[in-house]
């Protein structure tokens, strides 16, 4: 007790700790003084209860009125805090807080001001329990709290995240609809151009994506290249402006490029913190994965509460079980020459078939869009604009079955290898179909960067990639929702049918989570050219949100599968930032920096590139205001200058490289302190074992003399007979 009384942590301060000690100190004199026999050598009857002692004695009541004086200085959090810290019984604890709290007792004499000390304890409690109420209420009005707990609650975290996941996308979609709504498309909608053929809504539109959306701010080419304020002339010369007036006129290139840059950056930033974070979590989480203490006896979901889900748990727990021991097992005995070439084969056999899947996808899509683009610039020029919109869905269409069909391939192929490890049957199947997805991507990119341009040389081909990615997207909610009935409503009713029973299809969390990430590397690659693409997205996530959910319910079981949650929302933001958002922000930069726009739409017309613009508004900015000198010189020095780039690009380098220093001094820690754990545990078993021996021995010598003292009694009955015969 005196160890504990003099820690840094247990004290309230220098005088208060120095007066705990003596308490303590004086405490454990007394008791000692008394000489009172064990409690355990004791009758089980003339044992003194521990819950009513008897007054304490005059230097002890001293001692605690002091400490109650100190304690009372502090405010109600801190002293509530203070009183749970200290090294006391509960008996102790439960007397200082009345002694605190009654104001009848004679240690308030020595109190200040009792009454305005009840009145700031009790005001702080009152708020503080407005506050908890306050964001109680605040979390229950989260979008979709209600379904989500529902979901958890019947199928358990690993279903939950993907629907987790799907919210997280959306919120990025929405602070991109703001972003682009408030700096682009409000500014031009103020200022209309005016259309001289503005097209007929015939409803083809919702799927194409042409036709009437093709003059509307939805696209790149509705916008202009003008200076967005009165009395201001067109194109990138704004010398007309009001001159003696100090007003930054608005200038619509450099507000389209500077608003798509800002989403870029600020998305990077916001997607590496919150993987950053959950890489965190992950790690603390999953320190000892693999251990089979920690699956029997930590790895229940206390989020699901229906029956037939825990009992659904229960066995998915159990068959984990039986693979972590069948894992050990297999580990532990040496396998077959001839199985292990066999695995071999089947594994090469099957990659080689991935491999073929995805040169042959690339292939199909690559020549595919050749042709119908090559039929869509011949009826362009004979007029046939209808047909041409017709003839414009073959594509996604085309790229749309390949990346529903082939995820099943891959499927089949996983139950066909027969991979030892269940975690490392998904992280395969997860692989395949992020390379299919990339290769298929990465084709049209190249082909809407490289050919395009040649394809629409008099023509918006921007607007016309925008519509591309906009096909797309609604192509692929269109087949989600086309794989959500038939994959698992019809296929739920076929196992009904065949098996008589009540059957449900296993809910694919990677092969759900893959379709987001794809549909989201398609809004970010159309975001500059298409700024209402994600408003689009939105919608369709909000669709396949209660879609999904709603085929959950009623189709759908957990997956057998083992999942972590903190693991697969680490590898979910993973996957969506690097692959997915490093590549569609290679795909911008690439686009601003070196490809040439077009020359008679859009707000970067007349310019070598979209960079330019920046370069073009701050020299005339300068020359119409000369006030606003400073812009123009921080664009120069700051922008332009690869110093600074350099100089930026190395503070992040620096930075990165001290974070992974403190990343692995924490892992290091983590190491140490995982061996100290082990050893403690090996001194524990080592002292079990001695005690163990030692009882063993005690029980032995206790034998052996009751047969010592058995013995002569023995002989003298024998000797007894022995007389007696």
């Amino acid at each position: 007790m005196k160890i504990l009384a003099n820690m840094p942590s247990r004290t309230i301060g220098r005088s208060q700790g120095a007066m705990l000690s003596e308490y303590y100190n004086r405490t454990m004199r007394r008791r000692r003084g008394r000489k009172r026999p064990s409690v355990y050598s004791l009758q089980r009857s003339a044992r003194p209860s521990l819950r009513l002692r008897d007054d304490i004695s005059d230097a002890q009541e001293e001692q605690q009125r002091l400490l109650v004086s100190e304690l009372q200085t502090t405010s109600g959090t801190n002293r509530s805090r203070l009183l749970k810290s200290l090294p006391l019984s509960l008996n102790v604890k439960r007397e200082l807080r009345q002694c605190i709290n009654d104001p009848g007792r004679l240690w308030r004499q020595r109190n200040v001001n009792p009454c305005c000390s009840q009145l700031r304890d009790d005001i702080a409690m009152g708020i503080h329990r407005c506050w908890i109420f306050s964001l109680s209420v605040f979390l229950s009005l989260r979008p979709w709290h209600v379904a989500l707990k529902q979901i958890g609650g019947r199928f358990g975290s690993s279903v939950l995240s993907y629907f987790v996941f799907l919210k997280t996308l959306l919120e990025f979609n929405i602070f991109l609809c703001f972003l682009c709504i408030l700096f682009i498309v409000i500014p031009q909608a103020v200022h209309p151009l005016s259309i001289a053929n503005l097209r007929v809504f015939t409803g083809l539109e919702l799927l194409t994506g042409a036709g009437y959306f093709s003059s509307t701010p939805m696209y790149y080419g509705y916008y202009s290249n003008l200076t967005l304020n009165e009395n201001c002339s067109s194109g990138f010369n704004i010398t007309a402006c009001p001159a003696g007036r100090a007003w930054f006129p608005y200038h619509m290139p450099l507000a389209y490029l500077f608003t798509i840059g800002t989403a870029f950056v600020s998305t990077c930033i916001i997607l590496v913190y919150r993987m950053s974070c959950s890489f965190g979590d992950s790690f603390r989480v999953g320190l000892f994965r693999g251990v089979m203490a920690v699956k029997v006896f930590s790895s229940w979901d206390f989020k699901v509460t229906q029956n037939r889900s825990v009992q659904r748990q229960r066995e998915n727990i159990h068959m984990q079980l039986k693979e972590m021991l069948s894992e050990r097992l297999q580990s532990d005995r040496p396998t077959l020459l001839k199985k292990q070439l066999k695995g071999l084969f089947i594994l090469m056999l099957s990659w080689a078939l991935c491999l073929g899947s995805w040169l042959g996808a690339a292939v199909v899509v690559y020549l595919l869009s050749e042709h119908l683009h090559q039929d869509h610039r011949a009826r362009v020029k004979r007029g046939g604009e209808p047909e041409v919109e017709a003839m414009l869905l073959p594509l996604p269409l085309a790229v749309s079955v390949c990346n529903l069909l082939l995820p099943y391939m891959y499927h089949a192929l996983g139950l066909w290898e027969k991979l030892d490890s269940p975690m490392l049957e998904v992280y395969v199947a997860i692989c395949r179909n992020l390379i299919l997805k990339i290769v298929v991507l990465g084709v049209m990119c190249y082909h809407w960067l490289m050919r395009k341009t040649k394809f629409l040389e008099n023509k918006c081909w921007e607007t016309f990639v925008g519509q591309e990615l906009y096909r797309f997207v609604i192509m692929d909610l269109l087949f989600s929702l086309l794989d959500t009935l038939v994959g698992e409503f019809l296929w739920r009713i076929i196992l009904e049918k065949k098996y008589k029973k009540r059957c449900r299809t296993e809910f694919d969390i990677a092969r759900n989570v893959l379709e987001l990430i794809y549909s989201q590397t398609l809004a970010w690659l159309g975001l500059l050219f298409c700024p209402l693409l994600p408003v689009v997205q939105v919608l369709k996530l909000l669709l396949l949100f209660y879609i999904k959910k709603a085929s959950l319910m009623r189709n759908c079981r957990s997956p057998t599968k083992p999942w972590r949650a903190s693991h697969m929302n680490t590898a979910f933001l993973t996957l969506l930032c690097f692959p997915s958002f490093l590549g569609a922000s290679v795909f911008f930069f690439y686009t601003v920096w070196s490809v040439k726009p077009s020359g008679i739409c859009g707000p970067f017309r007349s310019l070598t590139s979209m960079y330019e613009a920046g370069k073009f508004y701050m020299r005339e900015l300068e020359k119409s205001n000369p006030g606003l000198g400073w812009v123009s010189w921080i664009h120069r020095y700051l922008v332009e200058n690869t110093f600074f780039l350099y100089l930026a690009a190395g503070v992040l380098l620096i930075v990165i490289y001290f974070h992974i220093q403190i990343v692995n001094g924490q892992r290091k820690i983590i190491n140490l302190l995982k061996e100290q754990i082990s050893n403690e545990g090996e001194d524990k078993r080592f002292l079990i074992n001695r005690l163990h021996s030692f009882y063993e021995k005690r029980s032995t010598e206790n034998q052996h003399h009751s047969q010592q003292r058995k013995a002569p009694l023995f002989q003298g009955k024998l000797n007894k007979q022995l007389a007696e015969d």
